[in-house]
């Protein structure tokens, strides 16, 4: 158990609570009385297995991949399955080698070796076949997708010339933050979070502050001491960017109201970015939202949906029929972001999730569609159109799923 705390400290598999041990070991003890290779799902006459699936709910639970990772793992299965078939049918194959610098790749995330990583799994009970399928599944995807659709997602000098900005990059600086997020959703809760942060931002030692993380932040990052990866200053809030200004590796800032937040960074290290790198100058972003707060079933319905939803776009047919207002799509300046939103944004790549605020008595399923970028005079074209490449690549895997699972027989035999 040691090693494996130590070994997730930084990484998507974030450290194990012993709620997670106490319902895994629930999980274990009801399953002595059924059959763990009994036929749970049938996608098309292909069957998933109880085993499987119980494999997948703990890799996932690892990965602390949402509030409801046995839904979320069902949801994936099935999906795996209809697309492997389609790769099947259209003659795609890839190689043992390709798995497994797939599996490098996916580690790495975390600064592991391949290696290291699967016996961390293992000794948490995940056989190295369940991250091996989580990973070839997704390779195979990805060629079907390239081999069916690529001649349809050639991307022209025009539209990389209107995905650039004409002002050039002006470099600049990137910090390395660990933070403390205290709720303030009310006047009450907002005066015990300000009292509380007033005493964690005179805190100078690195471990008191992360000790102190794990304690009191509402943040997922709580589970690695507060620690977050490399942030660009000018990505940040504007009342963020202020309070780093002239601060000192090692100290923490003063509190910072995000609106519904209270906020404490330690500045871990800091910067200078040369200058021909790309800029994010605004972010499109959708807000969904969920009834409930942060209650089980709200964050439930929020694992369900990202579950379900690929990009921005697929949120259209979650919110039809609702209230106005429920969906909410918006294209803004960096720099005109919500403090709270900018501060989740900043954490999230295109398509990815964040169920971390509340905003009126809902939970708020926030997804990145796109950041708007400008280009220096030594931004490579290549990139750039790679970029571009992948993005129109994702919408027609994204469509190819939704037809393939309309056309699906899908039953489940629990």
């Amino acid at each position: 158990m040691r090693r494996m705390l130590e070994l997730t400290r930084g990484h998507p598999v974030r450290g194990l609570l012993p709620a997670v041990l106490l319902i895994l070991a629930m999980a274990t003890g009801s399953a002595t009385a059924q059959n763990p290779f009994e036929t749970v799902f049938r996608v098309n006459g292909s069957p998933i297995t109880r085993y499987e699936l119980q494999q997948r709910t703990l890799f996932l639970t690892l990965l602390n991949a949402g509030a409801n990772p046995g839904q979320i793992a069902e949801q994936q299965l099935v999906n795996e399955r209809l697309q492997r078939q389609a790769a099947e049918r259209d003659g795609v194959t890839i190689s043992d080698e390709q798995i497994a610098a797939a599996q490098g790749a996916f580690a790495a995330q975390g600064q592991f070796d391949r290696e290291t990583f699967i016996a961390a799994l293992g000794e948490q009970g995940v056989e190295e076949a369940t991250f091996r399928d989580f990973v070839a599944t997704g390779v195979l995807w990805r060629a079907a997708v390239s081999q069916r659709f690529l001649p349809r997602a050639e991307v022209t000098e025009d539209e990389i010339d209107r995905a650039l900005a004409q002002v050039p990059s002006r470099g600049g600086v990137r910090v390395l933050l660990s933070e403390i997020i205290l709720p303030a959703q009310n006047p009450e809760s907002e005066t015990a979070s300000l009292a509380r942060a007033e005493r964690l931002s005179r805190i100078t030692d690195e471990l008191e502050f992360a000790a102190a993380a794990r304690q009191f932040s509402a943040a997922p990052s709580r589970l690695m001491g507060g620690e977050i990866n490399w942030r660009a200053l000018d990505e940040l809030p504007p009342e963020v960017q202020s309070a780093l200004q002239g601060l000192a590796p090692g100290r923490a800032t003063r509190p910072i109201n995000l609106g519904g937040s209270i906020a404490v960074f330690r500045l871990r290290d800091r910067e200078e970015v040369r200058a021909g790198s790309i800029e994010i100058v605004s972010a499109d972003y959708a807000e969904y939202l969920i009834p409930g707060g942060r209650s089980p079933e709200a964050l439930s319905r929020a694992a369900a949906i990202k579950a379900e939803v690929r990009t921005c776009d697929d949120l259209n047919g979650v919110a039809r029929g609702q209230p106005e207002g429920v969906l909410t799509r918006r294209i803004t300046r960096i720099a005109e972001l919500p403090g709270d939103v900018a501060r989740e944004i900043a954490g999230l790549d295109q398509y990815e999730v964040s169920t971390n605020l509340t905003r009126g008595g809902n939970l708020v399923f926030l997804m990145l569609c796109e950041r708007t970028v400008r280009e220096s005079t030594a931004v490579d074209r290549a990139q750039v159109r790679q970029l571009l490449t992948a993005q129109r690549l994702e919408t027609f895997a994204s469509g190819w799923l939704n037809e393939l699972r309309l056309a699906a027989r899908i039953e489940d035999l629990r």
